[in-house]
């Protein structure tokens, strides 16, 4: 199974809020017409005066709501650790769990002995799972029979001084492989919504041109592209 990540809502002109919000800060004029003459360049160009300098607290005017599914509990316990945001998870408690499966780990699928294994513990899991509940076991206690790599689905809203911190630390090659494949699903949802806000976003090798990893992987990005399968 593979993960799908949709951008469900985004706050309606993302990047001018932002824009509006920081210029705010520098002038004396009425907040209400702070939207007026923020052309795509001089926006494009503000925003990025404002990254450099790390000024990203107006980057919190601009939420953005994505529905993910198909993505193990393995990655939204990942996910759910950012604390700066809001979440719906799928509950194990009233939902049937016996109709999903597992998210099976590519090194896993890869190997053909190693798969077999693995998909006879997730077909004993399931029935064990609907065993239990056949005799009555509440489902919220047939649960904890399944595995950790079982399906989920998650609603996720963050704000895009968020999403700047969660694509620097799950975008990095060290981070594990399925929730960097969700992050990698936001970043171009996010991109194509609002580029200006998330045109250098990423870990900390192309957001700032160096690894603050305690421990680097010793391979940095070329840039965005490479991350999100675009040339350059």
């Amino acid at each position: 199974m593979s993960c799908e990540v949709k951008l469900i809502s985004c706050t309606a002109k993302p990047s001018r809020v932002v824009a509006a919000a920081a210029k705010l800060c520098y002038s004396p004029s009425p907040a209400s017409g702070l939207m007026d003459g923020l052309d795509a360049s001089g926006i494009r160009d503000f925003l990025g005066r404002l990254r450099s300098v790390g000024h990203l607290s107006p980057f919190e005017h601009a939420s953005f709501t994505y529905a993910v599914e198909g993505i193990s509990r393995v990655a939204s316990h990942q996910l759910v650790r950012h604390r700066i945001a809001s979440y719906s998870q799928r509950s194990q408690r009233y939902v049937d769990s016996g109709r999903s499966g597992a998210v099976v780990p590519p090194e896993v699928s890869a190997n053909p002995e190693a798969l077999a294994v693995y998909e006879r513990c997730v077909h004993d899991s399931r029935e064990a799972y609907e065993r239990l509940v056949s005799m009555g076991v509440p489902r919220e206690d047939a649960r904890f029979i399944l595995p950790h790599g079982w399906e989920t689905s998650i609603i996720v809203t963050m704000n895009a001084r968020e999403l700047h911190h969660f694509f620097q630390l799950r975008l990095c090659r060290r981070a594990q492989w399925e929730i960097r494949e969700v992050a990698r699903g936001m970043l171009i949802l996010a991109r194509e919504a609002a580029f200006e806000l998330f045109e250098t976003a990423g870990p900390s090798c192309v957001s700032e041109g160096e690894c603050r990893e305690l421990h680097t992987c010793g391979n940095p990005y070329s840039g965005v592209g490479e991350i999100i399968g675009e040339g350059g």
